[in-house]
């Protein structure tokens, strides 16, 4: 294992893709830490990424080369950290290769260095909730750290702005690390053959087909999570999968009977009345992501009377099913985050009131057939923005041919608008829900930035 502090000692590093998640900064000031001379190279003009800048400001050997990427900087600089969101076959990264410079990752810089036991957690949908309430009940468990036996849990990975790269020199053997990963992530593992020590599977359902293509090839990505990990029978790898996702059952019996892995399933059945009690977050899906946690910490001794003292202070995420505000009996619910249908389709069965559904956004290329359905059972109203709004109108009208349905269906031309028209429609006892089902990007930078104008034009009626 190298120091951290002489990681880059001597070398050029490029970070290609500074990005508004921080992941780019945090590579920057990590290599910039660990000795090198750093390039941060993005396609994004300065002024739409300066808020990532201003947290590099003043680190005297970190260069930007901002608006386009320079093939130079690939030929020339010895080591490239691509941005997870950055294909494999790009076509920068492809010179660096030819060039002989090593291409590697923000996460996998980490899993090299990162001295203690990992936690990884991945699935289309409730991994963020998953992931942080692992984290919290682990944390949260100080009656019993003589059984668990470690010292600091880290909350980490692709979940917001939380330390990575810069914290490995506070990270030490006896603690934990619970980290969310995308599919992105998990095939920059995969390149080098690793795995976190403790791998979760929430679900799998089409996402990133604007990426991949088909939904196959989604799902070989997210397998490497299991597939990679290090088998050992005497500290066994433990790979957790739900019982209740067909293609997850499917790698359970693929993978249990490998010797030096353990292999667990979890379903939301198996959260007991007691337990179910001390739970906020509404929904067979959240409970399903309160299952998932369970299995976890179980394996660190963690009891169901620990558990239920940890978990009143647990609160949704923000932009997860978020409640916002409740005004005149009317329940608005912020739910950015769910950037597919099958998503949304989860945001809507945790209801039994009348919904009003704002949806639409970026097309990632995913079908709309099943939401259609569920929206015109569950919905008194829909409201559609963005650059789906047509395509999803369109399964909505196929599935209305067959139902017989009052659903009213508008489009708006801004969120702004539709939280006016949701306002005008709802009466006291409906839920209001913003639910994309689909990515930000054609109106917003991120599902943040997204869910942040929703509160506030809400707070604001």
């Amino acid at each position: 294992m190298s120091s951290s502090e002489t990681y880059f000692e001597g070398k050029t590093v490029v970070v290609m893709g500074l990005g508004r998640f921080g992941g780019g900064v945090d590579a920057a000031q990590f290599a910039a830490s660990a000795g090198a001379k750093v390039i941060v190279t993005d396609l994004a003009q300065p002024q739409k990424l300066s808020n990532s800048i201003e947290e590099l400001y003043g680190i005297s050997n970190i260069e930007f080369h901002l608006g386009s990427h320079e093939p130079e900087d690939f030929e020339t600089s010895d080591i490239i950290i691509a941005n997870p969101a950055v294909p494999e076959d790009n076509k920068f990264l492809q010179i660096a290769r030819e060039s002989g410079k090593l291409v590697t990752s923000q996460i996998n810089i980490f899993f090299e260095l990162c001295p203690a036991k990992t936690i990884g957690i991945t699935g289309a949908n409730g991994k963020s909730t998953t992931t942080s309430l692992t984290a919290h009940l682990l944390r949260n468990t100080s009656d019993e750290r003589r059984v668990t036996n470690y010292e600091t849990v880290w909350l980490t990975g692709n979940i917001g702005n939380q330390p990575f790269l810069t914290a490995l020199d506070k990270i030490k053997s006896d603690d934990l690390v619970v980290i969310e990963l995308s599919s992105f992530q998990i095939e920059q593992l995969a390149k080098y053959k690793r795995a976190p020590d403790i791998a979760l599977l929430t679900n799998l359902t089409p996402n990133h087909l604007d990426r991949y293509g088909t939904f196959e090839k989604y799902c070989t990505a997210k397998e490497h999570i299991i597939k990679f990990q290090k088998l050992n029978e005497n500290n066994p790898a433990i790979s957790i999968f739900n019982t209740e996702d067909e293609i997850a059952c499917t790698w359970y019996e693929k993978y249990k009977n490998d010797k030096g892995r353990i292999c667990i399933k979890f379903s939301a059945d198996d959260v007991t009345q007691e337990i179910r009690d001390c739970y906020k977050l509404p929904g067979r899906a959240n409970l399903s992501n309160l299952a998932a946690a369970m299995a976890i910490i179980r394996n660190f001794g963690v009891t169901d009377e620990s558990i239920k003292k940890s978990l009143p202070d647990f609160k949704a995420l923000p932009h997860r099913l978020e409640l916002v505000e409740d005004k005149n009996g009317v329940q608005w619910f912020n739910d950015s985050k769910a950037t597919t249908p099958e998503g949304t389709i989860t945001a809507l069965n945790a209801f039994d009131k009348p919904i009003i559904l704002i949806a639409g956004g970026h097309d990632k290329h995913l079908p709309f057939d099943k939401i259609a359905e569920i929206i015109v059972d569950k919905t008194k109203a829909v409201i559609l923005i963005g650059q789906t709004a047509p395509i999803i109108a369109k399964s909505i009208e196929e599935k209305l041919k067959t139902k017989n349905s009052k659903l009213k269906t508008t489009t708006a031309n801004s969120l702004s608008d539709a939280v006016a028209l949701a306002n005008r429609y709802a009466e006291s006892g409906d839920v209001i829900l913003l639910s994309p089902a689909c990515a930000s990007y054609d109106m917003f930078e991120n599902y943040e930035q997204r869910g942040h104008q929703f509160t506030e034009l809400v707070k604001s009626l």
